[in-house]
């Protein structure tokens, strides 16, 4: 499998400059880092209460 040198990365890094501008560039970048950092720690909590009661509502309701 091929992996992301760097001129692939530089590739998309144009292409994203061309997509969004420069002034827009970094916010979209912070964004996207929010929202991996948010899904890495919903990822990484144990399951509670609530999400065994809701995925056996989930299961019943079928």
């Amino acid at each position: 499998m091929m992996g992301l040198t760097v001129p692939k990365l530089l590739l998309i890094l144009a292409i994203g400059l061309l997509i969004f501008g420069p002034g827009k560039l970094p916010q979209v970048g912070k964004s996207l880092g929010e929202s991996i950092k948010a899904f890495k720690s919903g990822a990484a909590e144990k399951p509670t209460e609530e999400t065994h009661v809701a995925a056996a509502e989930t299961k019943d309701a079928k």
